[in-house]
């Protein structure tokens, strides 16, 4: 009965050791399992930084146009050109409301998912996935995703190479690492869950949310941080960001705080048409040569 036990536990370890970051760190060098393999036809990019942003931002506005009934805060201390940039989009989609009547005269807003249904074709959701003892997944609900497309984000905090991971990275398998060491933590429970929480609150600038936490809940404002670069996105729409830097790096210029380094996203991309009712699945994890 004890063997078996044993015999277990080091089968368990064997498979979650290579997500342990501290066992990572000291065997790197001398044991190539550790080693990041990405074969030429295999590369990371599949789509450009540019369609990337290009697509996040047309779902990003299309939330801030359904929540804009919530944004009042925000928008009294936007500049005019984003306002009016605002206020013409709401015009489009709702020709006979005024944009100063808009939050009165709406009666409901549609879910998140609608609105990426709406914006680009597809929506995906969190259930039990198809594999055994896999716990959740993440399935096409409506419509068709085509390939090429980004389908979700890999939420969490961002990590350098030198920063702390210890704690977080114990018992934890949604430690995402990035070719250059880069360390994403998509853990929603837990220590993970309280860092997270922590960064969020730090980096917020009065009403603007420097990032999403939603995704922390089970009531997800941003539908894509289900699982890149992201650097010029507005401040009203970072709200749907769902990572965030673990050190503060900051640097003040005059009477402005301003980031002064760029933001790492993770973006999953279809590799193939993916039709209503599939599973989502992905290569993301080491490539062993």
């Amino acid at each position: 009965m004890l063997g078996r036990l044993l015999r277990g536990l080091w089968q368990r370890w064997r498979r979650y050791k290579y997500r342990f970051v501290p066992w990572i760190a000291l065997n790197l060098n001398h044991n190539p399992r550790t080693l990041r393999y990405v074969p030429e036809e295999s590369k990371d990019k599949v789509i450009s930084d540019e369609d990337v942003l290009g697509t996040l931002l047309k779902v990003f506005q299309a939330l801030f146009i359904n929540d804009f009934n919530k944004q009042s805060d925000i928008l009294t201390m936007l500049p005019e050109t984003v306002k009016s940039k605002y206020h013409d989009l709401l015009s489009v989609q709702h020709p006979r409301v005024k944009p100063l009547e808009y939050r009165h005269e709406q009666q409901n807003t549609f879910k998140p998912e609608e609105i990426l249904y709406k914006t680009l074709g597809f929506s995906v959701a969190r259930a039990t996935s198809s594999l055994i003892s896999a716990g959740k997944g993440v399935f096409v609900t409506r419509g068709l995703v085509p390939k090429g497309a980004v389908v979700s984000m890999y939420p969490g905090t961002v990590y350098q190479k030198y920063e702390p991971i210890f704690f977080q990275s114990i018992g934890n398998p949604f430690i995402f690492r990035c070719l250059d060491g880069v360390l994403i933590d998509g853990n929603d429970k837990g220590i993970s869950k309280v860092v997270y929480r922590s960064c969020n609150g730090r980096d917020r600038l009065g009403p603007f949310k420097m990032s999403d936490s939603t995704w922390l809940t089970s009531e997800i404002c941003n539908p894509l941080a289900v699982g890149q670069y992201v650097n010029n996105c507005s401040n009203e729409l970072k709200q749907y960001l769902p990572n965030i830097a673990y050190s503060c790096d900051k640097q003040r210029f005059g009477n402005l705080t301003m980031k002064t380094s760029p933001l790492r996203c993770v973006i999953l991309v279809a590799l193939r048409d993916i039709k209503q009712g599939e599973e989502l699945f992905s290569n993301y994890y080491t490539i062993v040569s």
